[in-house]
């Protein structure tokens, strides 16, 4: 299904520019309004959404994968899951500016969230949507018990100082922890098992409605002045960044990423997408280009010097030819089924 592969494409892209714009641009300068960069701004606040649609597409794939193989599927989800798990920590270790031994990121989620699926794949649509919205919540719950500051940084993120430790960044205080994240890994089983009937409508209602659980709780949470760690205020906030997540942000975020998946799986239904594509291109190599780019880009920027030091124009140029680069270069491995890449890695140690 090649569409779905052309999201992981644009969700990578997405992704890629977002670090790149963060970790390269020297800022505004002193006395200049926020406006002079307002293409790299609106460029880069588009990656907010690669992550999520990564997990997103993590439950879709998964959903896919147990009705392709309803025999024996669930050692190679728990072997995927370790996989992709020790892919986390090992992106961990080669980017110590930024994660510890504890740090819990977007591959560490879907990890854990694919290693668990042997439970998930046996309940109901009505079931998952349910503990998804059991897990949104719980987030909050947790994020008021434990006391977690209204905005992370990311030493917090990072730091195993705390009570708890790894398990409390892992649980609700890293980057993308298992409360509330696991909510779109489980939306996409749904939507996956959805794909299989060609339901794409279905995908569409329970993108419209996490949409609307998110916004409306925003627009309510501001009209009657829910504000500061009260749980309503917790639940409902918007703020740039995300960390800690709430539920208005997972059910935007997730409500859109099921809207673009809904309409990209009924399209390629009808005109498929070609596997020369792109977007499928990048996607088919996304697992690989996430655990280059960012060691690539935070680590080796620093002794080069290039780390928060380029203009507006010259970091959109550093981002495009490093894409159009890693375009080039996944065409070209794409012919000899991107072998030796983490994908490859995954399907031969995963099964």
């Amino acid at each position: 299904m090649c569409g779905l592969d052309a999201l992981r494409g644009i969700a990578v892209f997405l992704m890629i520019e977002q670090h790149m714009g963060v970790w390269l641009w020297q800022g505004v300068a002193k006395g200049k309004a926020l406006a002079a960069a307002w293409p790299l701004i609106a460029f880069n606040a588009l990656g907010g959404g690669a992550a999520p649609m990564f997990i997103t597409l993590a439950g879709v794939g998964t959903a896919l994968l147990v009705r392709a193989r309803p025999h024996g599927v669930d050692a190679v989800l728990v072997r995927r899951g370790a996989v992709l798990l020790a892919l986390g920590y090992l992106l961990s270790a080669m980017t110590p500016s930024w994660f510890s031994w504890g740090s819990w990121f977007v591959l560490h989620l879907m990890g854990f969230a694919m290693l668990t699926s042997p439970l998930w794949r046996r309940i109901s649509d009505a079931g998952l949507v349910g503990v998804a919205m059991a897990i949104a919540i719980g987030a909050v719950a947790m994020q008021a018990w434990i006391d977690t500051p209204m905005a992370l940084n990311n030493d917090m993120m990072r730091s195993t100082s705390r009570p708890g430790g790894a398990l409390r960044l892992a649980v609700a205080e890293s980057q993308f922890p298992i409360l509330p994240w696991l909510a779109p890994f489980l939306l996409g089983m749904v939507a996956g098992r959805a794909i299989a009937a060609g339901a794409f409508a279905r995908i569409a209602w329970l993108g419209v409605c996490a949409a609307l659980i998110g916004g409306l709780g925003w627009l309510i949470s501001q009209w009657l002045g829910f504000a500061g760690p009260s749980f309503a205020g917790r639940a409902f906030v918007v703020h740039l960044g995300f960390f800690p997540a709430s539920i208005a942000i997972v059910g935007l975020l997730a409500g859109v990423s099921l809207l673009v998946v809904a309409a990209v799986s009924w399209r390629d239904a009808g005109r498929p997408i070609s596997e020369r594509s792109p977007m499928v291109v990048l996607g088919r190599a996304s697992l690989t280009l996430l655990l280059l780019h960012v060691p690539l880009f935070r680590e080796l920027t620093r002794p080069l010097g290039l780390w928060h030091k380029m203009s507006a124009v010259a970091t959109l140029g550093m981002i495009a030819a490093f894409l159009l680069f890693a375009l080039g270069a996944c065409s070209m491995w794409q012919r000899v089924g991107y072998r030796g890449g983490a994908e490859w890695l995954l399907r031969k140690l995963g099964g």
